[in-house]
């Protein structure tokens, strides 16, 4: 009988992207926004990237991992943001099943490896501040390499499993999703088979890849901040401080709205809320994230300058 209900169902084949509203008079507004989003998002990323490989005094661990970051986040936005910009300009707002499930997969990875970056990162500064004597010999270029690749490819193996399983279900109405890119409650919703087994392999997958780290980079800073509390003076507290305050601006926001999407209930008063909150983790945490180390750090400042005038001198 169920065989039988099952044949008669229409198989979908694309789904519709709800995104932010129906309102027409706001679409053009919205694609403006993101697209100026975009745009800083990638400049500002590869600029990062771009000073960190030309400039030789940034080739240490902490800017290696700046750089890997800066990576990250231009893969993260390229993953979103290209597509939610093509459905705001064409009014079409439909993504199909293959691209849908790309997009989980590919964004997916991305979290999982942030979060093993952050992690790194969080460790790297542990050992600058509560390991001073023993970091070169601790934190060298093999153990960057090794974090960095080990981050990659956990997490790409990993999210394969899921993309698998989910590309198992079957999807027969509605094909309507409440969101702007294909995240994983609203296309498991979205399924008319038993979802219990890839339930199982994404809780464990998210102990893994987010509470794990998330603990793993809590550690570290208490282990920080207890350190620098021990300072005598207070000047050699705010430099020291100010060695990781950048980095713990990012893993704030990261994980801060990662929570607040995710802990809240669903439902439809709280739905809308969910959606402008992944928007942060989303969209404007890569967008952030190179204005907060740029902003806040003499050093890229300074490398900056170098590269500006390797440049007019060039032209010149």
């Amino acid at each position: 009988m169920w065989n039988t209900e099952k044949e008669n169902q229409t198989v979908i084949t694309e789904f519709i992207l709800l995104g932010f509203g129906d309102l027409p008079e706001l679409q053009p507004h919205l694609f403006v926004l993101f697209l100026v989003i975009y745009i800083v998002t990638i400049t500002g990323n590869l600029l990062i990237l771009l000073l960190v490989v030309s400039d030789q005094h940034l080739h240490t661990p902490m800017y290696f991992f700046l750089a890997n970051l800066s990576c990250l986040e231009t893969c993260y936005s390229s993953i979103i943001l290209p597509k939610m910009l093509a459905n705001l300009i064409s009014g079409k707002k439909s993504i199909s099943l293959s691209g849908c499930l790309s997009q989980f997969y590919l964004f997916g990875s991305c979290v999982g490896i942030e979060t093993y970056l952050l992690a790194a990162m969080s460790y790297d500064r542990y050992l600058a501040i509560c390991k001073p004597l023993h970091y070169t010999s601790i934190m060298h270029a093999k153990l960057c390499v090794q974090l960095i690749v080990g981050a990659w490819i956990d997490s790409l193996l990993a999210n394969c499993v899921i993309l698998y399983l989910m590309a198992q279900l079957s999807f027969c109405g509605p094909n309507v999703m409440d969101h702007y890119f294909c995240d994983f409650i609203p296309l498991e919703k979205l399924s008319c088979s038993d979802t219990s087994m890839i339930e199982l392999v994404t809780f464990l997958s998210t102990f893994i890849f987010t509470i794990t780290p998330f603990l793993l980079t809590l550690t570290s800073y208490v282990c920080i901040i207890t350190t620098i509390l021990k300072i005598p003076s207070t000047t050699g507290r705010q430099k020291a401080f100010s060695t990781c305050s950048s980095h713990l601006i990012v893993v704030c926001i990261f994980y801060g709205t990662i929570i607040i999407v995710y802990m809240l209930p669903d439902t439809p008063t709280l739905r809308d809320l969910n959606k402008v909150f992944s928007v942060f983790y989303t969209v404007l945490t890569p967008l952030v994230n190179p204005l907060i180390y740029s902003l806040r750090n003499k050093e890229v400042h300074r490398a900056l300058r170098r590269v500006c005038s390797k440049v007019i001198n060039m032209v010149s």
